[in-house]
């Protein structure tokens, strides 16, 4: 089956969740659960990507945001390529740390927000990572001990969410806290993870037809809200594709930074890509590697591509820079 285009204006409310590849960890101990969450809340404000509500597990974890000008593919994309890059170095393993591409659901903010705060805040309690709300309210792991005010996040929207509980912050904590008590017997809430609703298969013009659900919505399973508001925002994607452009931007910036680094150093792209071990062309091939895949967050195959050398030899030169 196709892989299905994102929804991804800036500004969008996303529930992402990021698994494990078969259902394995994504964080061992505290160390690896802190740089995991350090680099969220260092990517989250220099995108201007609004987090209002997560959850780190053992082998998942869930992000409410609103998406940053970039939009949230630009975003995953550093957090989970610098984070899995850093956790095989460290744990000295190689391949694949998360489960394909993440899952990104666009969410009807009027009618979902707070649900989806509370839903994603009772992971840990849901999961057993914690024995009750009042355990959960000191997890560091967790958005919800943020909004307690018993953990210190800058990076939070912390007032946007106790804002819709009242005007002073007492009284909001308190009306936050009776509604996480509320929701704690709903239990796993399938229901706002896009259980049940139908996939879309191909192009957008080809998909509609089978949107329709059973009593004649229209439904996406990236997409949690009323049925107008779905129409609204698959033609809102529709119209963006037809706008794109045909040539990958990341590939193209890619391209103009290796051009400037080989400018700089006084050597040819030809001789870079063409294998050379002059001592001076793999110093220049090292730094690209260390600069295309940790801070421009382009998949190493692509990398190897570009600098014509193998997946292999890309992984080696990140592991030997540490």
């Amino acid at each position: 089956m196709p892989r299905q285009a994102r929804l991804d204006a800036p500004g969008t409310l996303h529930h992402v969740i990021v698994r494990g590849i078969e259902k394995r960890r994504i964080v061992d101990d505290d160390r690896d659960r802190e740089n995991f969450i350090s680099r969220l809340g260092h990517l989250a404000t220099a995108t201007g990507t609004q987090v209002y509500s997560w959850s780190l597990l053992t082998n998942h974890a869930h992000i409410l945001l609103h998406s940053g000008e970039k939009g949230l593919s630009s975003f995953m994309r550093r957090l989970l390529t610098g984070y899995a890059i850093e956790y095989n170095l460290r744990h000295k393993r190689h391949g694949h740390l998360f489960q394909n591409r993440y899952k990104s659901i666009v969410c009807e903010e009027d009618a979902y927000f707070l649900e989806l705060v509370r839903y994603i805040h009772l992971n840990p309690l849901r999961a057993g990572l914690v024995n009750d709300l009042a355990e959960l309210s000191r997890y560091h792991w967790c958005g919800h001990s943020v909004l307690t005010g018993n953990v210190i996040n800058s990076w939070q929207n912390r007032a946007g969410v106790l804002s819709m509980f009242g005007n002073s912050e007492r009284i909001a904590v308190r009306a936050y806290c009776q509604y996480m008590e509320e929701g704690v017997p709903l239990g796993r809430r399938p229901e706002l993870v896009g259980g049940g609703l139908l996939r879309s298969a191909g192009g957008w013009s080809q998909v509609k037809p089978r949107l329709l659900n059973q009593d004649g919505v229209l439904s996406d399973e990236r997409i949690l809200g009323s049925g107008k508001f779905v129409e609204r925002i698959v033609a809102e994607a529709e119209e963006k594709i037809r706008h794109q452009l045909p040539v990958d931007r990341r590939w193209e910036d890619a391209k103009g930074i290796i051009e400037e680094v080989c400018r700089e150093e006084n050597v040819s792209p030809e001789e870079l890509r063409s294998g050379s071990r002059r001592a001076p062309v793999s110093t220049i091939r090292k730094l690209l590697v260390r600069r295309l895949v940790i801070e421009q967050g382009l998949p190493q195959a692509v990398v190897a591509r570009l600098l014509g050398v193998t997946t292999p030899a890309v992984a080696k030169s990140l592991a030997r820079q540490g």
